[in-house]
């Protein structure tokens, strides 16, 4: 990975790095809690193809930890903002849970910067249920419980066969959780919990590549068949025996499927998208039609 670097945009300083050398530019945002190193393993399987722009989202990692309330315009507006600082007029997108709300509002409010959208393990049209679920983790977030949060949400995020396999891995991702601030953190949570762009997503019109692990709850194939029904001649992938973190856990397969879509050889989807329900783990392709 690069050297990072740092951009202010109004309050906040991004903590930001470019990596490649590609024709292609690439903005790759991350999810609740997190930091730009959650996709190292996918920009190291890339960065001979693209220019990548990864970044701390405010309130994370080595950006600036502004407190009060989040919106997801603040969001939009300093990926935009950094975007256009280290000259990407128009990009490749992805995003990851948080970041994929991200990259669904900046596509859908500012279209003619995205060229190509993908959306992984991310949220659209949660019903009644999943409300309820979302909003209980909030709740236990803004009674000042961090630590519980985390320790509860290890299985969903990982199997317990990677976690096992990878102890040395698991220490760290702790270490990092527990660098996080604990009222940064609910404000990013409570944007992640309160928005839902799934009435809204038949507006995008940009190839679109969707994903999700077979086994991750929150973010769970219903979603992504809905996210994928909304949006035309969109592509969905739901990743075999996986849960949430599929950037950590199989970051060969996440590499695979995107660097095949975003490649400006693959043809623009229409007519009837061809829907993907698998792809193995060492980043091949099985394609049903």
């Amino acid at each position: 990975m690069a050297d990072s670097r740092h951009f202010t945009v109004g309050p906040v300083t991004l903590n930001y790095r470019l990596d490649g050398r590609g024709p292609e530019p690439l903005v790759c945002v991350h999810g609740v809690g997190s930091y730009l190193e959650a996709w190292s393993g996918v920009v190291e399987r890339l960065a001979d193809r693209f220019t990548i722009l990864t970044f701390d989202l405010r309130g994370h990692g080595g950006s600036t930890r502004i407190k009060g309330r989040y919106e997801i315009d603040d969001f939009v507006g300093e990926t935009l903002a950094l975007a256009a600082h280290v000259g990407f007029d128009r990009f490749n997108l992805a995003g990851f849970s948080l970041g994929g709300l991200i990259a669904q509002r900046l596509t859908l409010n500012h279209p003619e910067r995205v060229k190509r959208l993908v959306l992984l393990s991310t949220v659209a049209g949660r019903n009644p249920e999943e409300r309820r679920r979302v909003l209980d983790r909030l709740a236990a977030l803004q009674a000042g419980q961090p630590g519980s949060h985390y320790d509860a949400s290890l299985s969903r995020w990982l199997t317990e066969d990677f976690q096992e396999r990878s102890p040395d891995l698991i220490q760290v991702l702790r270490r990092r959780n527990a660098e996080n601030d604990p009222d940064c953190y609910a404000a990013a949570y409570r944007v992640l919990a309160e928005t839902d762009f799934g009435g809204f997503l038949d507006q995008i019109r940009c190839p679109t590549l969707i994903a999700t692990g077979e086994e991750d709850i929150g973010s769970n194939p219903r979603m992504a068949r809905t996210m994928h029904d909304s949006i035309p001649g969109s592509e969905l992938h739901i990743l075999p025996g996986l849960r949430h973190s599929i950037l950590i856990e199989a970051p060969d397969a996440v590499a695979g499927l995107m660097g095949r879509f975003l490649t400006p050889a693959h043809p623009a989807p229409d007519g009837h998208p061809v829907v993907d329900h698998s792809a193995n783990l060492s980043g091949e392709i099985a394609n049903h039609g």
